[in-house]
């Protein structure tokens, strides 16, 4: 009960982000925190020139924006996916929060550590699989993040992305990643189905990504 009431006390309100506009604009320092409750959003860094990478994909239960207290200046952006909406707090209550409620520091620092082992296995991915195994690995990793989160209906998780996004995240061009995604569709390892996906032999999708993600304790909620 105490620390539900931190939790209220340091929440400032909710916001809705709809699809394709900024939750955290890249280059400006955010004021303010996020937990996400509901949709996708994804967070990404653009070089001079254009090019984007995207870091990691978020779903609800993600703390947003923690990154940017341990660094100069803003270090990324985030985009809504779909209409999201989020839970507001204040970043320069962050450290009173840390001193009046360790048990939520710990859970902030344990969100923030999970992120750190995505981008992990997403430099991983970058540096050593090959385009099968990317495209494998990534498509394994959102639907089984997707169905931890409660979102999977049917055998079918919600997957508003598109190629180019794909593209972003594993680091192949958009013609290569279109040609990996046919072929591993054609293979009958997935479906594609108006912003739906499904799974259809997940046993050797993970074995062509050579993806193990061991059971998780349940998120925490901040």
């Amino acid at each position: 009960m105490e620390e539900l009431l931190a939790i209220q006390s340091f929440r400032q309100g909710d916001r809705v982000v709809q699809a394709g506009q900024p939750v955290i604009e890249e280059f400006r320092a955010s004021p303010k925190l996020f937990t996400l409750y509901s949709g996708w959003a994804f967070r990404f860094k653009t070089l001079s020139d254009g090019r984007r990478q995207i870091l990691s994909f978020l779903l609800p239960g993600d703390f947003i924006g923690v990154q940017d207290e341990f660094a100069d200046g803003q270090t990324h952006g985030v985009e809504a996916a779909t209409v999201v909406t989020l839970c507001v707090f204040p970043r320069d209550k962050l450290w009173p929060l840390f001193n009046s409620q360790p048990r939520l520091g710990y859970d902030i620092t344990w969100l923030a550590a999970r992120e750190e082992k995505m981008v992990d296995d997403n430099l991983v991915t970058a540096g050593r699989r090959n385009a099968a195994e990317r495209v494998a690995m990534l498509l394994m990793h959102l639907y089984r993040r997707a169905e931890r989160a409660g979102m999977e209906r049917d055998g079918w998780v919600e997957f508003p992305f598109n190629q180019q996004h794909i593209a972003d995240a594993i680091g192949l061009s958009l013609v290569h990643t279109n040609k990996t995604l046919r072929r591993l569709q054609q293979l009958g390892l997935h479906m594609f189905d108006n912003g739906w996906l499904r799974i259809l032999d997940p046993k050797a999708l993970e074995a062509l990504g050579d993806y193990f993600e061991r059971p998780l304790r349940p998120t925490p909620l901040i």
